[in-house]
């Protein structure tokens, strides 16, 4: 059996835990209460998860061990935070306990990505080397790890969405359909910009705001799908059709459909890969000490599926500029990237490959 833990399980995240128990046993334990997630906009995947007392001290996290040192469970799939100490424990204790231990996470921080990039931070490193295994989320990671201990035992999972292969069974739209369906929500711009997300202030929505009020809104409109508490208010904007929290299939996939570039300042995550799978190539800016950038980022790959900009201006330009012929062929490299590398029995495949 296999005992997974995590903070909680949201919706994204479901058909890779169904295909984890198709493959072994497994028990999901999450130390944040569904309550807790549904207030930040998560959506909650069907999943049966058993919650976990955890304390907090500062930075610092202290989790109830019982259930992973239960003698039904012979691998733990614990999360790559240094700052959990019972993971710590778990993972001096081996030798008596007797579990195997495999660390899932992004391998790197964050917030202080183009530090860790160059410099290793040794508390992670050692962290690493206690391990049985490590589940990275992209291959950026790994092979930074990689280079760094060429004896670890290490995967990348390609981390994706549920669904994928839903999205991935519409076709793309081109210029007469997507006319039809702009009509159909009084969308007027010939260029449509969509952006996907949780609202929050590391996703830069104060660029977000610039390039809506900077471009010619006769020419450009943007679809907004997201909520969340920092979320600003676009009525003054008639180039702009805000949509709000959106979970219908249906309704998600005309207005992906309808627009042709997914653009989000920073702070990209798995949006990238729902983004792609629809078609869309990806904008967004250059990772910096002020633009944060999560993982997924690294499937970015500039003026294949997407294009990553220095500056507001240079955006600005490119929108201006830019023709459809080169946003098709964006977007079609953006959903054969997806088909290749992004399924979800790749993800857990790779998963599997260390258990």
């Amino acid at each position: 059996m296999i005992a997974v833990l995590q903070p909680h399980i949201p919706h994204y995240r479901e058909a890779f835990f169904k295909g984890l128990n198709d493959y072994s046993s497994t028990k999901v334990y999450c130390y944040v209460s569904t309550e807790s997630a549904e207030r930040d906009n998560f959506k909650k995947a069907d999943v049966e998860t058993i919650f976990l007392k955890s304390y907090s001290i500062g930075p610092f996290m202290w989790y109830d061990l019982n259930p992973f040192l239960s003698k039904k469970v012979n691998t733990l799939v614990l999360m790559l935070d240094f700052k959990h100490l019972s993971t710590w424990l778990l993972l001096l204790t081996q030798f008596i306990h007797g579990k195997k231990i495999i660390l899932w996470g992004q391998g790197i921080s964050i917030k202080n990505f183009l530090k860790q990039e160059k410099t290793t931070f040794l508390p992670l490193k050692l962290f690493l080397k206690l391990s049985d295994g490590v589940w990275c989320y992209t291959t950026k990671e790994l092979d930074m790890w990689k280079k760094r201990m060429p004896a670890l035992n290490a995967v990348a999972l390609n981390n994706t969405i549920s669904g994928i292969a839903d999205i991935l069974k519409v076709p793309m739209l081109y210029t007469h359909d997507k006319e039809v369906l702009k009509e159909k929500y009084g969308i007027k711009q010939p260029l449509i910009l969509i952006f996907c997300a949780r609202f929050n202030a590391v996703r830069r929505i104060d660029l977000l705001l610039d390039v809506i009020e900077k471009v010619d809104s006769e020419k450009i409109g943007f679809v907004i799908i997201g909520s969340g508490e920092q979320k600003p208010s676009f009525k003054n904007y008639a180039h702009v059709y805000d949509f709000g929290s959106v979970y219908d299939f249906s309704l998600k996939t005309e207005l992906f459909s309808l627009s042709d570039i997914y653009f989000q300042p920073g702070w990209l995550g798995l949006s990238v890969v729902e983004a792609m799978a629809y078609g869309k190539p990806v904008f967004s800016f250059v990772r910096s000490k002020s633009v944060y950038q999560c993982v997924e980022y690294a499937y970015i790959g500039q003026g294949y599926n997407g294009e990553l900009f220095n500056s507001k201006e240079e955006l600005l330009d490119k929108l201006d500029k830019i023709k459809l012929k080169e946003i098709d062929r964006l977007g079609k490299n953006a959903r054969d990237f997806c088909i290749t590398k992004l399924s979800i029995n790749n993800m857990v495949q790779n998963a599997v490959s260390l258990l």
